[in-house]
């Protein structure tokens, strides 16, 4: 019963907190101060299915051991075979029920809650790596809508023959970094290009980058180290699309960081969404060294786009995609570039959730 207890001991504290909070979250002054009023309302959710998760567990192990105790003291065969039967079905649910709390008690990566700023570049392939870069772009497009989740376009620089160079783009809602996050990588696609008269098969590649968008507080920007240049925004071919110097693009002087932007058509828009991404770039540069700490102490699925870590392959002739770092191949291609990404995402969710595990013994 080691087990048992050590579960229970670990979840005793959370039902005071969970109890803490609650109060908390129905405080006026908290209430009224948006940002730890979000904080709470994360840190009640996650309380909230360790404290279910942890009661049911206690109600199983309680009637396992009133069951044990009814087996050996009670004379009624139908009683017993009866409490021999629950018996057997709780033994199977208790295992299942400890790995889900387990899962829940690993300290969360705090960047997983936050909004994301995703980057999909071309890579090798010239004209073809610019129109996967596109299919890209629209799996994500359908994946994310799909999740009510909000898009919007920062910057872009279309392809020759369609699809896009380079595209940068937010996307706002629930859990989107925690989710996005094993996207980050190299996408490589195998097939026949448009412009390919002799029916040869190329490989070429995109690079995906996902990024927890940063706080205010986080980074603190300073007005002499940033560099405000703007410009006329344009569109595809390089005409303009209007002729206001709405575009804007800022450079951070001490990292060298640039970002630009120029969706929107108001200058002020334009430069408040290039300093949220700019902010971000900057953060990210801390992330990084977090991932790499994370990589030295165990197995991490996530990265943050490194040219070198090809992540999946796109196989047309085969109509299959592959993930290389779970090996898992889904013959869907179709369904995959339509948005449907779910599957890949759970199976990496569930192999990084193992590995969190045994780093955290617990």
């Amino acid at each position: 019963m080691s087990e048992t207890f050590d579960i229970l001991e670990r979840t005793a504290g959370l039902e005071e907190r969970y109890q803490e909070v609650m109060l908390l979250m129905s405080d006026p002054e908290v209430i009224a101060d948006r940002k730890r009023f979000e904080k709470l309302s994360r840190e009640y959710k996650d309380l909230e299915q360790i404290v279910a998760k942890a009661a049911k567990y206690k109600d199983l192990r309680d009637n396992l051991q009133n069951n044990q105790l009814l087996i050996t003291e009670e004379d009624d065969p139908e009683l017993v075979s009866m409490a021999k039967t629950e018996s057997e079905e709780i033994e199977q649910q208790m295992p299942i029920l400890e790995e889900q709390i387990k899962v829940l008690l690993v300290p969360k990566d705090p960047d997983d809650a936050k909004n994301a700023i995703v980057e999909i570049r071309a890579g090798t392939g010239g004209d073809e790596a610019a129109l996967f870069a596109g299919d890209l772009y629209k799996m994500y497009t359908r994946y994310c809508l799909e999740q009510g989740w909000k898009i919007s376009t920062t910057s872009m620089s279309e392809g020759t023959l369609g699809g896009f160079k380079e595209i940068v783009f937010m996307v706002e809602g629930n859990n989107v970094y925690g989710t996005l996050k094993y996207e980050s990588g190299v996408h490589r696609v195998q097939r026949i290009p448009t412009t390919e008269t002799q029916g040869r098969i190329h490989t070429s590649a995109a690079t995906v980058a996902v990024l927890p968008e940063a706080d205010e507080e986080e980074v603190v920007l300073n007005d002499a180290d940033i560099r405000v240049d703007t410009y006329c925004s344009s569109g595809a071919g390089g005409q303009s699309v209007n002729t206001t110097y709405s575009a804007v693009r800022l450079t951070h002087i001490p990292t060298g960081i640039v970002v630009q932007c120029q969706d929107e058509r108001s200058q002020i828009k334009n430069k408040e969404r290039a300093m949220n991404e700019l902010r971000t770039r900057i953060y990210n540069v801390q992330h990084q060294k977090y991932l790499d700490e994370i990589a030295s102490q165990r197995k991490t699925l996530v990265s943050t786009g490194d040219r070198s870590a090809k992540i999946r392959t796109y196989n047309f002739p085969q109509g299959r995609v592959t993930d290389h770092r779970i090996n898992l191949t889904v013959y869907q291609l179709d369904d995959i570039l339509n948005g449907d990404i779910q599957p890949f995402i759970d199976a990496l969710t569930v192999a990084e959730n193992a590995s969190r595990i045994a780093s955290a013994e617990l």
